[in-house]
Formats: structure tokens, C-alpha cells, sequence
């Protein structure tokens, strides 16, 4: 079964207009069954595949070869459109696939799951015009149409598309361990992007147990035994990886003056992250309405990057004591947003919005996220809103 995804309206246009797009995103988000989708290439290739993988990292340069052999012997006059799967896996071709764009010998989609490798290879993304960058998620609301009303199912189990579309628990449960388990040995092990796996699978776990709130690197590296340089690192790693997003904090304002400059961490899908927390599926109201939170913020980034790539997700919160869970920054304009577990939201839970528009210019209206069945208006600006209707916050 294919799930339609957001993002291919946009995708097939850029393709179309004959230009190369780099797909990123974490493991089993479906970029290789996007791509084949929408279109039929002329040549594929796959990094996963080891004795390919050797023999291209060997010769990056066969790859135009390949591409020009193509060309000559199917009479193309145009250029092949090539997609390469997981292209992080031989960094080395980025200067090859640069050469042959430059010279219109190939259109390319590229996929990939990781940035590290390609950190190194930075010009590559900064050809103007020639490779547009776009990221795949984790399955949204509006792509999970018979999903919408199970909350409890989304905080458990996440949503990745082979997660979706199975329906026995178990096994649900045994592709997550799986998942976290081969992003370890893989990912991380495989790209040698840190020294001791060890002290990196204790660090995964306190970082899902922790996600979703201020992150304290002092704290954290006494607790693991590392340096605080070393804590700044695997957070690095998961974030180019792709298996987590950072939250900055807003941190000017006129009338305060200390403000939080923590950042969170959200992991790009609950489910991943309940198994890295080594936590069940039997939680606590308390611990739900924490996983609520995050889950309304994933959703946020997901919604943004289709429909406002320019925006950012932010956080507000003062030491004093007000908090303001997540903040739309756009051209200097805030949508200020509270997360509650409620089902019945009260002008009280809205004190911390009130507060965050008095002293920030912000939209028209600051919205709480919760479980309501239908919007309430608790004042003139501000708006209870069933999480079901989240998209509609940004039109």
C-alpha cells in the first residue's frame, strides 16, 4: 500500500523543471518508495549495496562513465535522470555528481540519511539553482487518514510508515528495536562517528528519557562519566543523523532577563524514542501528557517544512517561571503555542500566552493544543484547539 505524502507536489515540480534534489531524511521515513513513485529512472543505484558501494568508492569517477555508456547506447539527447540511494555512504561521489550536473550530463535524486559525510562536501549544497534540498518525516496527521483519532497508538508507536501500515503489536514493537538496534551498530558503529559505542548507547538512552526538555550539558556529562564536550558531540550525532532536532529558545526580550538558552531535543518519531528510552507502553497520565507535548512539537516541525520552510520552531521560557512550549518564528512574528493534556482547557492554562503577547509583537492569535472535540475561544486571542486540527494553525 502507498501512502500519498505531502511533500510530492513540491518534489514533482522541481524534478520536472529538469533540476537534481538531495532527499534527506532518518531511516525508513520512505525516501527510496517516494522516489520510485513518482518517478520511473534511467539508472539507479543503491549504496547499500556493499560490493557496489566498494567498487564506486574505489572509482568515483565510474559513475559518469557508467552515465555516459547509458546515454550512448539507449541514443538519449537528453540527460538521464539517476537516482542514488543513501549517497552518504560515498561522499567521495559528491565532487563526481558536482562535475556532471555542472555539465548537464545527468539530472540526479539523490537520498541520503545522514550528514555527516556530507559536511565535508559542503559546496556540493551551495550550487545555486542546481540542487534543491528537501526533507522527508516521519508520516504527519494529514498523511494518516485512519489514524487521526488513535492518540495513544501515535505516542507509543510512532509514525514511520512500516509502523503504520502494520497492524500486530509485536511486531510493531520488534521492527522499533530493531530500528534503534541497527541505527547503533550502522550508523553509528559503521560510520565510526564515535570511539566508544558504549558510552553512546547509555548517552541515547538518557537523551529519549530527557527529549523534550531543557538539556543540561553539565548535568548530563557528570551523570554519564564524560566530558561536556564529548555530550556535545553525541548530540551532534543525532542530529546528523537525522534521529533528532534541536529546539532553540527565544532569548532576547525587552522587559526580561533571564531567559533560558538551553536547547531541547526532540527525536524525529515517539516511537523510536520510547524504545531508546527503554520505557513499555503501560505510562502514566503524567508521562503521556509529557509525550503529547512532543509529539505536538514533531508535528509543528513537519507542518513547517512543508508549508514555511522559512519558519522556525522555537521555545519561550523565563527562569522567573513563565514557559511558553513552542514558538512559530516568522519574519519576526511569533504564533506562540501551549501544549495541555486536558480535555477541558480554562482561561488559567492560557496565563503563560498571555504573558509571552504582552511583550512580543505576535500574530492575531496564540493557540493551546489539547484534547478537546471541538475549538473553544477562551478570549479574543486565544484559541483551544483539538490536536486533530493542528494543521489548520498554519495555512
Amino acid at each position: 500500500m502507498y501512502i500519498q505524502r505531502l511533500i510530492e507536489p513540491k518534489l514533482h515540480e522541481i524534478i520536472q523543471k529538469g533540476k537534481s534534489v538531495l532527499l534527506l531524511g532518518a531511516r525508513q521515513t520512505g525516501k527510496t518508495t517516494l522516489i520510485k513513485h513518482l518517478h520511473q529512472a534511467d539508472l539507479f543505484y543503491s549504496l547499500l549495496d556493499p560490493e557496489l558501494r566498494l567498487r564506486l568508492e574505489r572509482s568515483p569517477n565510474l559513475l559518469g562513465q557508467e552515465i555516459e555508456a547509458y546515454k550512448t547506447l539507449n541514443g538519449l539527447e537528453h540527460s538521464p535522470l539517476v537516482i542514488i540511494d543513501e549517497v552518504q555512504k560515498v561522499p567521495a561521489l559528491m565532487d563526481a555528481i558536482q562535475l556532471l550536473i555542472d555539465n548537464r550530463v545527468a539530472q540526479f535524486i539523490l537520498t541520503g540519511s545522514s550528514v555527516s559525510k556530507l559536511r565535508r562536501h559542503s559546496q556540493f549544497n551551495l550550487l545555486p539553482g542546481r540542487v534543491i534540498n528537501f526533507h522527508l518525516d516521519p508520516l504527519c496527521l494529514s498523511e494518516m487518514t485512519n489514524a487521526i483519532s488513535d492518540l495513544e497508538f501515535l505516542l507509543l508507536y510512532g509514525s514511520l510508515p512500516g509502523i503504520y501500515l502494520e497492524r500486530d503489536l509485536k511486531t510493531k514493537q520488534l521492527i522499533l528495536e530493531s530500528y534503534v538496534k541497527n541505527y547503533l551498530e550502522e550508523e553509528v558503529r559503521g560510520e565510526a562517528l564515535v570511539r566508544q559505542l558504549g558510552d553512546f548507547a547509555r548517552f541515547l538512552e538518557f537523551a529519549a528519557i530527557e527529549s523534550g526538555h531543557q538539556i543540561n550539558i553539565n548535568n548530563l556529562s557528570h551523570e554519564l562519566g564524560v566530558s561536556r564536550h564529548t555530550v556535545s558531540e553525541y548530540f551532534r550525532v543525532l542530529e546528523d543523523c537525522l534521529i533528532a532536532e534541536k529546539i532553540e529558545p527565544i532569548t532576547t526580550c525587552e522587559t526580561r532577563k533571564r531567559l533560558t538558552k538551553a536547547p531541547k531535543y526532540l527525536f524525529i518519531d515517539m516511537g523510536i524514542r520510547r524504545i531508546a528510552a527503554a520505557e513499555g507502553t503501560q505510562l502514566s497520565s503524567k508521562t503521556m501528557g509529557n509525550l503529547f507535548e512532543q509529539f505536538i512539537g514533531l508535528e509543528l516541525l513537519k507542518i513547517l517544512r512543508i508549508k514555511q520552510p522559512s519558519a522556525k520552531l522555537r521555545y519561550w521560557r523565563d527562569h522567573a517561571g513563565p514557559e511558553v512550549d513552542y514558538v512559530i518564528e516568522n519574519n519576526k512574528v511569533y504564533t506562540p503555542i501551549e501544549i495541555k493534556w486536558s480535555e477541558t482547557p480554562t482561561i488559567k492554562d492560557a496565563r503563560h500566552l498571555v504573558k509571552f503577547m504582552d511583550e512580543y509583537h505576535c500574530t492575531a492569535h496564540a493557540y493551546i493544543i489539547c484534547r478537546a472535540t471541538k475549538p473553544l475561544l477562551l478570549s479574543p486571542k486565544i484559541i483551544a484547539l483539538p490536536w486533530q486540527e493542528l494543521p489548520t494553525i498554519i495555512l
